[in-house]
Order: C-alpha cells, then sequence, then structure tokens
C-alpha cells in the first residue's frame, strides 16, 4: 500500500464531493443520481449549562479522583479478606480512612461552591410582581422623606421674613 492510496477523512470526503461535481459537470447521468452531500461529522451545539467555575470544577475533580480510589481499595479489601489474605485487614482500615477522605472531598466541593456563589453572586431575576412591591415601596419612602423635608422648612424658627442677622 503507497503512501498516495491512504486518505483521511477530510480527504475521502472531498474526493467524493469533487467526483460528484465532475460527473454532474460532464452530464453523467449516473453522477446526477449519486449527489454527494458533505457534511460533518459532528455539530457543535451550545451547552445546555453553564460551565461550573474554575475552583469548583478543581475541587469536583478531586473528589471523583479520590472517590473511585476509595472503591478501588474497597474491592482490594473484600477480594482480600474473601481470599484470605494477609493484606485483609490493613486494606479494611484503609478503606475505613479513605471513605472518610471521600465524605470530606464531597463536602469540600458542596462549600466551594456556595463560597463561590456567596462571593461572585448568582445571576437571577426576581419576578414582576416582588420588582413592583419594591417600586412602591421606594415611591413611599421618597414621598416620606419630602414630606419630612416640607415640614422642616415650615416649623424653621426665623422663618422666610429673617434674611439676615441683626
Amino acid at each position: 500500500m503507497g503512501s498516495d492510496t491512504v486518505m483521511g477523512t477530510a480527504e475521502r470526503s472531498e474526493a467524493v464531493v469533487a467526483g460528484a461535481e465532475g460527473a454532474l459537470a460532464s452530464g453523467d447521468s449516473s453522477g446526477g443520481q449519486e449527489r454527494a452531500h458533505y457534511r460533518p461529522l459532528w455539530v457543535e451545539e451550545p451547552a445546555k449549562r453553564r460551565r461550573l467555575p474554575d475552583p469548583v470544577r478543581t475541587a469536583a475533580v478531586r473528589a471523583v479522583l479520590i472517590i473511585s480510589l476509595t472503591l478501588i481499595q474497597a474491592m482490594v479489601a473484600f477480594l482480600s479478606t474473601l481470599a484470605g489474605s494477609w493484606l485483609a485487614f490493613p486494606m479494611v482500615l484503609s478503606s475505613v480512612a479513605s471513605t472518610v477522605a471521600a465524605t470530606w472531598a464531597v463536602l469540600d466541593v458542596w462549600v466551594t461552591r456556595q463560597v463561590w456563589n456567596q462571593r461572585n453572586g448568582v445571576v437571577s431575576t426576581p419576578s414582576s410582581t416582588a420588582r413592583a412591591l419594591r417600586r412602591e415601596r421606594r415611591r413611599v419612602r421618597r414621598q416620606a422623606r419630602a414630606a419630612e423635608r416640607a415640614q422642616g422648612r415650615i416649623h424653621r424658627p426665623g422663618g422666610a421674613e429673617q434674611l439676615s442677622h441683626p
């Protein structure tokens, strides 16, 4: 097999398209029936969910690794117990310790996510009723402050008739 006979996927699809176009240009009836459509192997789709923040993703990867190692350890402990191996007792002890570490890792993911949300905020849109209530409360407070200022101006000693001190 020579190097010129080996083609990659992209080259092969280009050759098929070029061959079909050549057949169409020459007026060949069999080529007209074999229309080749270039279709990519996959189509990029937008993600349905946002990507996890970096610290949370790091904690999640760490937790997955620790959990997988814990499961492997537990399986080795179980099999060595069945086999009656001397390794059974140390593996059971280390599996218990690993279970504690795995629980800690999962809690770390949860806490890291909560801290990130608290520091960077969560994007949320309040409902229209909540927005309307806030707007109404603000309007009432503004009116109350304006009424207080007006009352303060009316009852000020000296009033408008006294422009300067004698």
